[in-house]
């Protein structure tokens, strides 16, 4: 009898985690951009209750990865990442973040070629830069990750 109670119990928990994570911004390059976009009233990040940044790791439970990862800022990454209570999540967001981007090929020798070689990355946002539909997908994606339901229907394309 016990086991059902708890399970229930965790159930409410993971639907009040998925609907209000708490970014911390790790925004490196012009992904940023977009991500800051989508926190604007036109993309309105508020209404998957994650408007408001938090500027300590301390406070999030989410870290939005943007940008490129250099070797000289991988120590910072992943000290922020530590610095995060648990459960944490992770975001990796723009071509640059995910796989190094283009300038992993241009003889680049200070980069990370992807950041889930330093973090466990929870959801990938593909793109160069990706649009603020991407982070919006991204969110709905670590949402059905974090509760096993999709909260919106998807949408599929006509193309």
């Amino acid at each position: 009898m016990f086991p059902v109670k708890f399970a229930l119990v965790e159930k409410v928990l993971d639907l009040a985690r998925a609907n209000s994570l708490w970014p911390v911004t790790f925004g490196l390059a012009c992904c940023a951009i977009e991500m800051m976009a989508a926190a604007m009233s036109r993309f309105d990040l508020d209404r998957f209750g994650a408007g408001v940044f938090r500027a300590s790791p301390r406070q999030a439970d989410l870290m939005i990865v943007t940008g490129t990862v250099t070797k000289k800022m991988a120590p910072v990454l992943t000290t922020l990442y530590e610095q995060m209570p648990s459960p944490k999540w992770v975001i990796a967001m723009g071509n640059c973040a995910i796989s190094g981007g283009p300038f992993v090929f241009e003889g680049q020798y200070n980069l990370v070629e992807g950041v889930d070689l330093l973090i466990p990355v929870d959801v990938y946002v593909p793109g160069c830069p990706p649009r603020p539909e991407a982070l919006l997908e991204g969110f709905l994606k670590l949402q059905e990750k974090i509760t096993g339901t999709r909260r919106f229907p998807r949408v599929e394309s006509a193309w």
